[in-house]
């Protein structure tokens, strides 16, 4: 095993997790939740959101990721960020990370 590099990162295994909207509206999957989850070659997922008291679904999220990690984000539609006015720096738990129902063709965005 290559000995470790960068920082230690989050000790988060299991779902629900909470976690904050980064300034880009991008939110964060740690390595060791992606891995647990068996989600590393994943392009798109569902994910199952909640804000305040609201549960929201967002359906064939792009998953980005970096070259050296196995962590992922996805960025929060603008039309959802603006329905439930979530911004950045707010709180959100993910509940639920899951298959996308229908994968939509390379080229065309997510909603």
């Amino acid at each position: 095993m290559c000995p470790r590099r960068g920082a230690k990162g989050y000790n988060i295994t299991s779902l629900p997790y909470r976690v904050r909207v980064y300034c880009n509206n991008q939110v964060l999957i740690p390595a060791r939740l992606v891995r647990a989850l068996g989600i590393s070659n994943w392009k798109y997922a569902d994910i199952v959101i909640r804000y305040e008291d609201r549960v929201i679904l967002l359906k064939n999220t792009k998953l980005l990721r970096t070259r050296h990690t196995d962590s992922r984000q996805f960025t929060i539609p603008k039309h959802i960020r603006d329905q439930y006015g979530i911004k950045p720096g707010d709180e959100i738990e993910v509940l639920e990370i899951r298959r996308p129902s229908s994968i939509p063709p390379e080229g065309l965005t997510s909603s």
